[in-house]
């Protein structure tokens, strides 16, 4: 039998401490810094690379997340230190830190070479920083976890996205994106870019998604993409840029965690986070009734992903206002403040809330999905696309347009009768029908 082949630490002493106990002091310091924002798993995340000092404790608070049942730790990491065609794995055994080894899986690494032509690589991973700063949390969080350490080069997003869905199916398998954000902006430039930047993953929009967003650009494409096949959602732990901890706010690195939910973003944050979506209208109501203004304490990260909301307010049963908005173009969490001080206050189908009536309200929220165009030629093609009890519907002809949530069907079941109520909320005539009409459904998650 051949010995073991070990690569050892590139970059321990720079990155992240050479000697074991203070680099276990520092790990354990973050994880018992990182509160959890809630009790869910994941099975893949993206987590800075950079020196532990800028990004240890978010990649951290995104860490604590990955299954503990995980065995085999999929680590994606971009090419920094030499020009690369295509993924490289390792032909190492194990890899060496400061608190020991990591076991390769090179079975799967020989898979990865065979199906999916990944290059037998050495060097693309001497002094890769990107997968060795990974190694020492990994060890303190899953210890005897094995990995599949990869660098990616130049080649396209897609098979990123194929590795994840050939891998997705055995629940033993996790994945690490690894990437920073923005190099080099301004404090101020670097947070309008990161702004935009997260919302494109949290959407996943890979389209124009470049290496100026993310050093790891090209793996976080093919994530996103799996994402989007599979329905489910990408959630943010947290941002900040190297300026937050060098104090040289002229050219920072950003910093993004995230980590990947088997549900949408709408039913992720009503699994978790109901009561403080509830909260947070009552608390931006009351502060009105108070005349003052409005700002939650402790803002969490999935409710800063932009969100579309409808805030619905009754008194023993009965409406008494509802506003919202039908398509997400801010941060869900100022959309909620504001459609529920709209529906208080500005419904103009009642007089403003009191705070007598305030003591007595009732207060539901409906987190909307993105609205999807229905095609139709004729009023019949348009029913027969409408789902009963399911659509929320959207109609717009020129300046009119109405929206009925999907709780409406609970007064007016019939298709029919459910369509001609939108187009009379709309202005319209109720057999209204034109070349010009348009229409769109979406779903809601209620609260």
């Amino acid at each position: 039998m051949s010995p073991l082949k070990q690569k050892t630490a590139d970059v321990a002493g720079m990155f992240y401490p050479a000697d074991p106990q203070t680099l276990r002091n520092q790990i354990l310091a973050f994880q018992n810094f990182s509160l959890p924002l809630c009790s869910c798993e994941s099975r893949a995340v993206i987590i800075p690379h950079a020196g532990y000092v800028y990004s240890g404790q978010l990649a951290a608070s995104a860490l604590q997340y990955l299954d503990k049942n995980a065995a085999n730790i999929f680590i994606f990491a971009p090419a920094h230190r030499i020009p690369l065609e295509g993924i490289a794995v390792c032909d190492y055994d194990a890899f060496e830190t400061p608190l020991g080894t990591l076991a390769v899986n090179c079975e799967i690494c020989d898979r990865l070479r065979k199906d999916f032509g990944c290059k037998l690589s050495s060097e693309a991973f001497s002094g890769e920083h990107a997968v060795e700063v990974q190694l020492p949390m990994l060890q303190m969080h899953l210890p005897g976890a094995k990995i599949i350490p990869l660098v990616v080069g130049d080649t396209a997003h897609s098979t990123v996205c194929e590795i994840l869905e050939k891998f997705w199916e055995d629940r033993k398998n996790a994945f690490i994106i690894s990437s920073d954000l923005s190099h080099f902006h301004s404090c101020e430039e670097a947070a309008e870019i990161d702004s935009t930047t997260c919302n494109m993953i949290e959407n996943c929009a890979t389209e124009d998604f470049s290496f100026d967003r993310a050093c790891g650009a090209t793996a976080i494409r093919g994530l996103m993409d799996f994402t989007a096949k599979k329905g489910f959602s990408l959630q943010r732990v947290g941002t900040h840029n190297s300026g937050d901890t060098s104090g040289d706010r002229n050219r920072v690195v950003g910093y993004g965690a995230w980590i990947l939910s088997e549900v949408g973003m709408n039913k992720f944050i009503k699994n978790y986070f109901s009561d403080e979506v509830i909260s947070i209208c009552h608390g931006s109501i009351e502060s009105a009734l108070r005349g003052e203004d409005f700002t939650p304490p402790n803002i969490r990260p999935p409710l800063e992903q932009l969100g579309a909301s409808f805030v619905t307010l009754k008194i023993h049963g009965d409406l008494r206002g509802c506003i919202g908005s039908i398509r997400a173009y801010q941060p869900l969490i100022s959309d909620l403040i504001q459609n529920a001080r709209s529906a208080a206050f500005r419904d103009s189908r009642f007089s403003p809330l009191t705070g007598e009536e305030f003591a007595n309200i009732d207060i539901h929220v409906s987190l909307l999905s993105h609205p999807r165009k229905i095609a139709f030629k004729c009023e019949k093609d348009l029913l027969d696309a409408i789902t009963p009890n399911l659509d929320g519907i959207i109609i717009r002809d020129g300046i009119f347009q109405a929206v009925y949530l999907p709780s409406v069907w609970e007064q007016l079941p019939d298709k029919n009768e459910f369509l001609a109520s939108l187009k009379l909320k709309a202005g319209l005539p109720r057999n209204h029908f034109s070349g010009t009409l348009e229409a769109f459904k979406f779903s809601c998650e209620n609260i």
